[in-house]
């Protein structure tokens, strides 16, 4: 993965089927099934994490307040702020996830 140490995403360096998983999920056409599979490996703690975490890159990129985001969806700033750093970067790819969201979501 360019331009991320694979000790801070992947622990044990196993980097081969962190690639490979994702290989996976984005050749898949099923979202029911990406769904399920998800819900199959995190455990439902870990769901409401990964849920809650891309909620608030969204609500950042509406330009929601840091605070406003902590206090509804009751997560720390310094996860929020990571999330705003993030949607700053230069290629950012959670500016990528979100614009193809919105393709897939076009507001009504």
């Amino acid at each position: 993965m360019e331009g991320v140490k694979n000790d801070e995403v992947i622990p044990f360096r196993n980097d081969s089927a962190f690639h490979d998983l994702s290989l996976v999920l984005a050749a898949c056409n099923d979202p029911q099934l990406v769904q399920s599979f998800l819900a199959s490996l995190f455990t439902a703690r870990e769901v409401r994490d990964i849920a809650a975490r891309w909620e608030l890159v969204h609500r950042l990129a509406l330009g929601e307040t840091q605070r406003q985001i902590a206090q509804e969806l009751g997560m720390s700033l310094c996860k929020i702020t990571r999330g705003s750093k993030e949607l700053k970067k230069t290629d950012s790819p959670f500016k990528k996830m979100l614009i193809l969201r919105q393709s897939l979501n076009p507001p009504r």
